[in-house]
């Protein structure tokens, strides 16, 4: 018997379900049109917050470690005090999302929990490939390092996050970080994607699947074109490939039972114990990937929402 969608999500699911069978379905490996309905489907989903008129927000930049100029955006509280800051790392397959796309979101957790946030508009593939995305990442949590008194932040308690393709990255920047000696208090993984090896259909998670299988082969093969599920894909590109979980900053992890990433972000969280890393985590009932911004108000998101806040008010 299939696992069921929660039942505030069903509806609004089958809803969906219906208007999609008249919208364009992006072939396997058709990275820039999966990056154009994926974009178009966080714009939509996204501008459904409201407007958060007590949250600054500025744009940074910073030299990357090849030359490039890397993007991001400063959010701030009102009156906000010295203490912690989040750097956040956006979703979207490693194909998609933007900062600009995410700004709604970013002002909603800002004004939520007082927290500064950096935002990052890290390069994507097909365009940047391999450990490159995760690379930007952790130079703008080095910039934040770098700034931190300017910013008015406490270097030990910056946090890392980001959801879906950037959960993926955000459990990356912490491999960078412990590797590289940066200090990081939390590494916050919503639904994160983790393992390039995850691209063929589970019959059970198929048929729930907001996020297919097919949609994560086209992100995974962008980012490592031929050498997507091979030996030696670096644990930068693909955190899944990790074997030492050993001195990573602690984690905070959660997951839908109806997420195809489900499996790899159960193993990936039960690792974290087994080094002696603290990790708490949570497996959301009847609920697929992206479960959060479907319905805003919904009773689960509600309780998704406060463990999320708690979280970064405690850092």
């Amino acid at each position: 018997m299939p696992i069921p969608y929660d039942p505030e999500l069903a509806t609004a699911l089958n809803a969906a379900a219906s208007a999609a069978e008249e919208t364009f379905a992006p072939k396997r490996g058709d990275a820039l049109s999966l990056r154009e309905v994926t974009n178009q489907a966080m714009k939509s989903a996204y501008s459904r917050f409201l407007p958060q008129p007590d949250v600054s927000a500025r744009d940074v930049s910073f030299e990357a470690d090849d030359g490039a100029t890397i993007y991001a955006r400063w959010y701030t509280p009102p009156a906000a005090l010295p203490g912690s800051a989040v750097v956040y790392i956006h979703g979207g397959g490693m194909i998609g999302g933007s900062v600009e796309l995410y700004d709604p979101m970013m002002r909603y957790y800002v004004s939520l929990t007082g927290v500064p946030f950096l935002a990052v508009d890290y390069r994507l593939a097909p365009e940047y490939t391999g450990t490159r995305p995760a690379q930007d990442c952790f130079e703008a949590t080095r910039w934040l390092h770098s700034n931190a008194k300017k910013l008015h932040v406490d270097p030990n308690r910056v946090a890392v996050m980001g959801d879906s393709g950037g959960g993926g990255l955000a459990a990356s920047v912490a491999i960078q970080a412990r590797d590289l000696e940066v200090p990081l208090a939390r590494q916050i993984l919503i639904y994160p994607m983790l393992d390039d090896r995850n691209t063929f259909p589970d019959p059970v998670l198929e048929p729930t699947a907001t996020w297919t299988f097919d949609n994560n082969f086209t992100g995974w093969s962008a980012l490592l074109s031929d050498s997507i599920g091979s030996e030696g894909v670096s644990p930068i590109a693909a955190p899944a490939r990790l074997n030492n979980f050993a001195d990573l900053a602690p984690a905070y992890i959660e997951v839908g039972e109806l997420d195809i990433f489900r499996d790899e972000t159960l193993a990936y969280a039960a690792s974290f114990g087994r080094a002696g890393v603290s990790c708490e985590f949570h497996m959301h009932p009847g609920a697929p990937h992206g479960h959060d911004w479907i319905i805003l108000d919904s009773d689960l998101n509600g309780r998704v929402l406060a463990d999320r806040v708690r979280v970064i008010r405690n850092l």
